[in-house]
C-alpha cells in the first residue's frame, strides 16, 4: 500500500509564456496558497484542494496582458503532472470516484476513474458558455481546456457532465467542485485494497 506520507510532489515549469511553481500533497486537509495572477482560476483551484482535500501551494506568472489561457494551461498541466507524480504507483487506492455538485440553480457531475489512460469527455454546458467572461478575463472556455490539460497530463479518466445552470460563475464552479469530490474518493487510500486496483496489476 502507498505511504501517505509520501504522497506529494514540487514541480516547477518555466517557458516563454509562463513560469509555474506548484507543490501539492495528495493526503493534506485542502490547504491551499494560490496565486495564479487569474483570480478566477485562483477561485477555483481554491476550490478544488478544499474539496478534495489535497493541500496545494502554487505561484504562478504568465503574459496574462496577451490572454489567460497560456497562464491557465501551463498550470493545469503543471498540476497533472503532480497529481500523476504523488500518485506513484497507485497501489491501495480506491481509484474510482462520482460526484454530483450544485451550486445554486447550476448541478455538475463528475466521474474521475484514475485509469493511466488519458481521455476527457466533457459535454453539456449551455450554448454561448466558452464565450463568457468571468472574473474579467477568464473565459468560458478554459474549464474544459483547464480538465483536458490535467486529465492528459495525471492520466485520467475524467467524465464532468453540467446537469443545469444558467450563472457561468456557478456552472464553472459546480464543475470543479464536482471534479474535486470524485477526485477525493478515487485518490483515497483503501485499507481493503491490496497492492493496484487493475486485473492488469499497473494503472
Amino acid at each position: 500500500m502507498t505511504d501517505a506520507a509520501h504522497r506529494t510532489a514540487s514541480l516547477r515549469r518555466a517557458t516563454s509564456e509562463s513560469t509555474v511553481e506548484l507543490e501539492l500533497d495528495l493526503d493534506g486537509t485542502g490547504r491551499s496558497r494560490i496565486d495564479t495572477t487569474v483570480p478566477f482560476f485562483d477561485h477555483m483551484l481554491t476550490a478544488f484542494a478544499k474539496h478534495s482535500l489535497t493541500d496545494l501551494t502554487v505561484r504562478a506568472s504568465g503574459d496574462t496582458e496577451i490572454d489567460a489561457h497560456h497562464t491557465v494551461e501551463d498550470v493545469s498541466i503543471v498540476l497533472g503532472q503532480a497529481i500523476r507524480q504523488a500518485l506513484g504507483d497507485k497501489s491501495g487506492i480506491t481509484r474510482y470516484g462520482d460526484a454530483l455538485v450544485p451550486l445554486d440553480e447550476a448541478l455538475a457531475q463528475a466521474v474521475v476513474d484514475i485509469s493511466g489512460r488519458p481521455y476527457l469527455v466533457h459535454s453539456g454546458e449551455p450554448a454561448g458558455f466558452e464565450f463568457h467572461l468571468i472574473g474579467g478575463h477568464f473565459t468560458g472556455s478554459l474549464v474544459r481546456h483547464a480538465f483536458e490539460a490535467i486529465a492528459f497530463n495525471a492520466a485520467l479518466t475524467v467524465h464532468v457532465t453540467v446537469l443545469g445552470g444558467r450563472d457561468p460563475h456557478h456552472i464553472a464552479e459546480a464543475e470543479f467542485k464536482a471534479f474535486a469530490r470524485a477526485f477525493r474518493q478515487a485518490k483515497a487510500l483503501d485499507p481493503h485494497v491490496e497492492g493496484i486496483p487493475s486485473t492488469k496489476g499497473a494503472l
